[in-house]
């Protein structure tokens, strides 16, 4: 097995681990750009088609990366647990991130048939363009959908391997694996609930709050800061501290991230805005001004955000819009995000984190939730 070492360059940094969460994202980008090298080497042993045509978009896509918040949530809970010394593992384990990271976005491109992604065309869109301009035989949607899938499983696969050898290298494998193990299901169980809840016509609030944390919140800062405190060793109350302070960061990411895909500029976001609005589907956003909408007899609103019936023209989505101002629900989930992001740096402080720490955590949910940064409280 390959031995374990951290990748940063400066000799604090080798002492002591990154300094900061950005100087963490910044090797992780480093380490990353090795370990695609490696399975990318691999591949073309393996085989050289299966390498150019969905092992090289893999890692063309892991390496265009994106905001690399996990990583640097992982870095947090490392510190916050006490963490000091070799990196390594904690680099490699936020390169684990942003490999299951690509496989959730490649399939979950397919399952909403997203066009754009990080400012490019989606996997199964590039897949099916490849298919065309190669005159192969057969539907390209389907070979690009089909294709897609494996593309993830392949980001998924080398995600397990990398996650196994960490695990099997350091003291506390076990525990870390556990967690590990944990998030994989949380996310096929929230993108299960996500279909399911579509297809079902569902529309309440408290399902829409099921499925951001099972689908988001869990995986984006709660499993990363509890991978972290995890590979340093943290005690139980430290860890349950940035449990609960990693699920309300979570879910007010997840909340921004359905104002931005109502609301957000695509040249911004790097994906489609209002694909959602035109399936009506079922966000915390919808699920508020649908219940507001009913609560004030706004029939226009009802009739716009019920999930029931088949989307909505592209006509149709600046009314959707207008809805979700006119009913209040968007204020009103501008007022969640700033209470979880308030309620997230709470529980953090439980944990004893140095001023340091807490101020890069700070950061890191103001950056997530898309906030002011909200003043830290000092410790007692």
């Amino acid at each position: 097995m390959r031995e374990l070492r951290s990748a940063t360059e400066e000799p604090a940094e080798r002492a002591g681990g990154p300094l900061t969460a950005d100087a963490a994202t910044r090797a992780v980008g480093r380490v990353l750009g090795e370990v695609l090298d490696e399975r990318m080497s691999e591949a073309y042993d393996l085989d050289a088609v299966f390498a150019r045509d969905v092992a090289g978009r893999v890692s063309a896509f892991a390496r265009r990366g994106g905001k690399r918040l996990r990583t640097a949530f992982a870095w947090c809970g490392w510190r916050a647990g006490g963490g000091t010394g070799d990196p390594g593992p904690l680099l490699r384990t936020g390169v684990a991130l942003e490999l299951v990271q690509t496989c959730a976005l490649v399939h979950d491109d397919v399952m909403d048939g997203s066009h754009l992604r990080r400012g490019a065309p989606s996997m199964h869109v590039d897949l099916a363009r490849m298919h065309r301009a190669e005159g192969m035989t057969g539907g390209a949607e389907s070979f690009g959908h089909s294709a897609a899938v494996l593309a993830g499983d392949l980001a998924l696969a080398w995600a397990d391997d990398l996650m196994t050898e960490i695990a099997l290298a350091t003291p506390n494998g076990p525990r870390l694996y556990r967690e590990w193990r944990a998030m994989r299901e949380e996310m096929v169980a929230g993108q299960y609930r996500d279909l399911q809840a579509q297809a079902a016509g569902a529309s309440g609030v408290d399902e829409a709050l099921t499925i951001a944390t099972l689908k988001s919140a869990l995986y984006t800062v709660e499993r990363p800061l509890a991978l972290g405190a995890s590979l340093a060793g943290a005690d139980e109350a430290v860890t349950a501290a940035l449990r609960a302070a990693g699920r309300c960061a979570g879910l007010a990411f997840q909340l921004r991230d359905d104002l931005l895909g109502a609301f957000g500029d695509p040249a911004l976001t790097g994906k489609p805005v209002g694909d959602d609005l035109r399936a009506r589907k079922l966000t915390y956003l919808l699920a508020v001004a649908l219940e507001m909408g009913r609560a004030t007899g706004d029939e226009e609103a009802v009739a716009l955000l019920s999930p029931a019936g088949p989307a909505l023209p592209e006509r149709a989505v600046e009314g959707v819009r207008a809805a979700l101002e006119r009913t209040g629900a968007r204020d009103m989930v501008e007022a969640k995000i700033a209470k979880l992001a308030d309620t997230a740096l709470r529980h953090f402080g439980e944990t004893d984190a140095d001023a340091v720490v807490r101020r890069e955590f700070a950061a890191l949910v103001a950056r997530a939730s898309g906030i002011r940064a909200p003043k830290v409280r000092e410790a007692v």
